[in-house]
C-alpha cells in the first residue's frame, strides 16, 4: 500500500507540473490487432487504445490518436508529428540508440512461426516478417533467408501464396489468425525476443517519459495493468 500511495503521489507532481503541450499525440499502426487496429466505426481500438486512454486519464493529459505506417514511426515520432509511440513496439538497445522508452507496459511476448506445413525448413528456409521488426532482425541472424513485408498482413500472404515457408510474428497476433485458418500452423520454438513493450518517445521529452512512466507504475501496482492484458490476450502478465 505504501509503494501504491507514493507512485500515486509521484504521478500527482508530475501530471501537475505544466506540460507545455495542450495535447499529447499518440502515434500508432492501426493494423496490429489485438494490440492496435482500426474498428469499424474508423476509430483506433485494442489493447493499446484502452492502455493509452487509461494512461492519459492518470496523467491529466488530454490525448489524441494519430496512426502512422509501421515502416516511419519512429523517424516520424523524431521528426515531431506526434509526441509518443504506442504501437507493440518491443524496447531494443538498437531502438534506444534513436528514441527513449518508458517501462514496459507488458513482457516481453514470445514470437512464433506460422507455416502451411509441419515440416518446414526454419533454420534455411525463406521467413516472412514485417519490416523493421525484432523479429525480421532474429530471421536476418539465424541464417534463414528473410523476406521482408510492409504489414504483418502481407507477411502472413507470403507464406499463403508460397512466396515464403513461414513467417515469424508476435504469438498473440498469430494466434487469433492460426485459429481461424486450419491450413495455417504453429512450426518450431518460440523465440523469445526484446525486453517487452513499451511507449517510445524523444530522447528530450524526458519530463513527458516520467508521467507516463509514473501512469505505467500505478496500473502495474493496482493490478489493472495485468487486467487489460488478460482482456486482450496479449501477453503473459507482471507478476
Amino acid at each position: 500500500m505504501t509503494r501504491l500511495l507514493i507512485s500515486a503521489a509521484a504521478l500527482a507532481v508530475l501530471a501537475g507540473g505544466a506540460l507545455a503541450q495542450d495535447v499529447v499525440r499518440l502515434g500508432t499502426e492501426g493494423a496490429y490487432p489485438p494490440w492496435n487496429f482500426i474498428n469499424d466505426q474508423g476509430a483506433v481500438d485494442g489493447f493499446e487504445r484502452e492502455l493509452g486512454d487509461e494512461l492519459c486519464r492518470r496523467a491529466q493529459l488530454t490525448c489524441e490518436w494519430v496512426t502512422n505506417d509501421w515502416d516511419s514511426i519512429i523517424p516520424n515520432l523524431v521528426s515531431g508529428n506526434y509526441d509518443a509511440i504506442m504501437a507493440g513496439m518491443s524496447i531494443t538497445e538498437e531502438r534506444a540508440q534513436v528514441i527513449a522508452f518508458t517501462q514496459n507496459y507488458t513482457p516481453p511476448d514470445p514470437s512464433a512461426y506460422l507455416a502451411l506445413s509441419g515440416d518446414v525448413d526454419l533454420a534455411g528456409g525463406v521467413i516472412a516478417a514485417q519490416t523493421g521488426t525484432i523479429q525480421a532482425g532474429h530471421v536476418a541472424e539465424s541464417g534463414a533467408m528473410l523476406v521482408e513485408f510492409a504489414t504483418p498482413e502481407e507477411a502472413i500472404a507470403a507464406v499463403r501464396n508460397g512466396e515464403a515457408d513461414a513467417v515469424l510474428a508476435d504469438r498473440s497476433y498469430l494466434a487469433p489468425i492460426a485459429e481461424a485458418d486450419p491450413e495455417l500452423r504453429f512450426v518450431g520454438e518460440d523465440v523469445p525476443l526484446g525486453g517487452g513493450v513499451g511507449m517510445g518517445l524523444r530522447q528530450s521529452d524526458n519530463e513527458l517519459r516520467a508521467t507516463f512512466d509514473a501512469a505505467i507504475q500505478s496500473m502495474k501496482e493496482d493490478g489493472t495493468l495485468n487486467a487489460l492484458i488478460e482482456k486482450w490476450d496479449v501477453s503473459s502478465t507482471f507478476e
